[in-house]
């Protein structure tokens, strides 16, 4: 049976505010009425055309008389915790069976250190320190997908500019690059390093993930420097598929690649 993503956070906290409301047997306006809203704005919320904000949340649970229900439904699409564009991809990443992806700047998030990825995190313009932790939480999160029964084959292709980037600071690195090489242990991990001397430009621009899934579709995740997008359209899949395979065919062998981050790892010694 097709592996799908299920609705979006906005739709499920619509459906059960929605749920809430009519077992009160109130209309919109009569709910509007309790929490200071317009019974249309009710209805925006209800139906995930309006962003939802705290404020309302905080009211309708004194109305209902709940204990954090709603605000656990809101935090999942609160602004602050993932890009919109970005929270269907954890789904599609949890029920794949083989994940191929290539970072052109970064570690990639499945295999970042939690410190290696606070440090990442932090560099988002305006963030703040809670905010920055509760980003790690669902980043770290994606990670139990190593944990399931049968967890996906994973194939990445990183840049060698990412072992270089000292993200986080010596310490930090050493961390991380040693944890890459305990990942390649692993018979369900390929790590590559596409070497800068290739002086290849394909894929340069952005990175992608791509997720095979059991009897459905294949799905991809783009990256750009602002946002990034998660599309199942087949013309899109067989061009980014190219391109992986492009990539990866400039990539040193799993054996190069582990001396490459043994080597950095050395440097970070210093």
């Amino acid at each position: 049976m097709p592996v799908e993503p299920g609705p979006s956070p906005e739709i499920v906290f619509g459906l059960e505010l929605r749920k809430l409301r009519t077992a009160q047997e109130w209309s919109l306006d009569a709910l509007g009425s309790r929490v200071g809203y317009s019974g249309t704005m009710v209805g925006y919320f209800e139906r995930a055309k309006r962003p939802v904000p705290e404020a309302f949340v905080t009211m309708a649970e004194e109305v209902f008389g709940l204990n954090g229900e709603l605000v656990a439904l809101w935090k999942a699409i609160d602004p602050n915790a993932a890009p919109k564009w970005f929270r269907t991809w954890p789904k599609i990443e949890a029920a794949a069976r083989m994940i191929r992806s290539w970072e052109p700047l970064l570690v990639p998030g499945l295999f970042q250190t939690a410190d290696y990825a606070r440090a990442v995190l932090r560099g988002i313009p305006g963030v703040t320190d809670a905010e920055t932790e509760e980003l790690l939480a669902a980043r770290l999160q994606r990670q139990d997908i190593f944990s399931r029964p049968h967890p996906p084959m994973i194939a990445a292709v990183i840049d060698e500019g990412v072992l270089h980037r000292p993200i986080g600071g010596k310490q930090v690195m050493r961390e991380q690059l040693r944890q890459l090489t305990e990942l390649m242990d692993n018979p369900r991990i390929t790590i590559q390093v596409v070497p800068l001397e290739a002086g290849m430009t394909t894929g340069l621009l952005g990175g992608f993930a791509i997720a095979q899934l059991p009897h459905a579709r294949d799905w991809a995740y783009l990256e750009s420097a602002s946002n990034g997008r998660v599309t199942d359209r087949i013309d899109q899949i067989q061009d980014i598929n190219l391109t992986y395979d492009t990539i990866r065919a400039w990539a040193h062998p799993l054996h190069v690649t582990k001396n490459v981050i043994r080597e950095m790892m050395a440097r970070y010694e210093a």
